[in-house]
């Protein structure tokens, strides 16, 4: 059978069994969403970003390197996926209708998608910013509807996004006990002699073991100079006596990722004194943030306290400027949602339950990188943990 087909049957026996949430939590997302598309005069939204997409109707899949697009008017979600993945748009997704293109035959995807469109208004708004979005398909649907406006709206689901709801928080929550099974299993797993990929393969094995879904990113593990470059991760490297051992996990829950990073000292002898106070320096930093962390007080503002507590060490240390970023919903390759920043310049002002990764990583370079972070909410006088890390730099025998 073709994918029509195959689309008809499984909606017989299978069709939403797999929705992560109620319609009333999507409908609840869809109709802040029209409000953003009428504030912005568009008549409909081509979205491209596969966290999107899931975040507006649940289609999950992990295949998410090929093309897929939601086409959102108010009132109209209409689902276009490769033939190959029709069975998890019907399983999955809650849409007024699903367009199969073959997998094969990319080709294919702008006869169907420019009628859609056509048939949706005249303003369409695109995220030209965004994952997903082929240049290629920007310009064919020019070509094929020189009479429409296409704008970009990058960035128009982002407020709804960050601002999360009480379903959202309780899956972060899960995740956030899954993701500390992952960060107790590596750190029983560190020791002198032992590999940073055996370190890993101890956490991924306690998450899949505690219940997590595939994850946005693999667990890291990095150990002593090699820990001092961002974005480095296990390559079968032994962990050396004496090395601090940098970790970072993220168990996925309905999609939803809460982080922790996490540093020990492998075998017996303990930390320095340098290791020691570049890990108090973390501690003063999340101290400094959560309580900046106030409804009506902006991301800059808080990112310029941690600057000032960070200064005596900012010519010795490399740090990415980030303070806090948006987690949520999120597919491969990574868990950072992208809606919202703690870093100079962002003037987007807290509220209540958004929520944030603060990966406060001190790199002396050539020598060694130490991270501690917490997944944190906004609450109505600061930042709320939703993790639960250990802050105590210790060894691991």
């Amino acid at each position: 059978m073709d994918h029509i087909a195959y689309q008809d049957r499984l909606r017989a026996v299978l069709m939403n069994r797999e929705a992560a949430f109620p319609d009333t939590e999507f409908d609840r997302r869809c109709l802040a969403l029209d409000r953003h598309l009428d504030m912005a005069g568009l008549d409909a939204v081509l979205i491209t970003h596969p966290a999107d997409i899931y975040y507006l109707t649940g289609y999950n899949t992990f295949e998410v390197s090929v093309y897929t697009g939601l086409l959102y008017q108010s009132g109209r979600r209409v689902l276009q996926v490769p033939s190959i993945e029709t069975g998890p748009a019907v399983a999955c997704a809650r849409c007024e209708e699903i367009i199969g293109y073959p997998w094969e035959g990319p080709g294919e995807i702008l006869g169907p998608l420019a009628d859609t469109l056509a048939s949706m208004g005249s303003t369409i708004g695109l995220d030209l910013w965004g994952a997903g979005l082929r240049s290629g398909i920007v310009d064919g649907l020019k070509a094929r509807l020189p009479d429409h406006r296409f704008v970009d709206a990058s960035g128009l689901l982002a407020p709804v996004r960050l601002v999360k709801s009480d379903l959202e928080i309780a899956c972060l929550e899960r995740s956030a006990r899954i993701t500390e099974i992952g960060i107790a299993a590596a750190r029983a797993a560190v020791s002198a002699g032992v590999t940073d990929n055996e370190v890993a393969a101890a956490a991924s094995d306690a998450m899949l073991t505690a219940g997590t879904e595939f994850m946005s990113m693999q667990p890291i593990v990095v150990a002593g100079l090699r820990s001092s470059i961002i974005h480095t991760n296990h390559r079968r490297f032994a962990i050396a006596e004496g090395e601090p051992v940098f970790i970072e996990v993220g168990a996925a829950y309905e999609r939803y990722t809460a982080p922790l990073m996490h540093t020990l000292v492998a075998g017996s002898q303990g930390p320095d004194s340098r290791m020691l106070q570049v890990a108090r320096m973390c501690r003063t930093l999340y101290e400094t943030l959560i309580n900046a962390m106030v409804p009506g007080h902006t991301f800059a503002e808080a990112a310029a306290k941690a600057d000032t507590e960070l200064a005596p060490l900012a010519g010795d240390i490399f740090f990415s400027g980030v303070y806090g970023y948006s987690v949520g919903a999120q597919f491969p390759p990574s868990w950072v949602e992208g809606t919202g920043f703690i870093a100079r310049g962002q003037e987007t002002p807290f509220e209540e339950n958004m929520v944030f990764h603060l990966p406060l990583c001190l790199r002396i370079p050539g020598l060694w990188g130490m991270g501690f972070s917490e997944t944190v909410r906004v609450g109505p006088s600061g930042g709320v943990a939703l993790t639960r890390n250990s802050w105590v730099l210790q060894q691991s025998d």
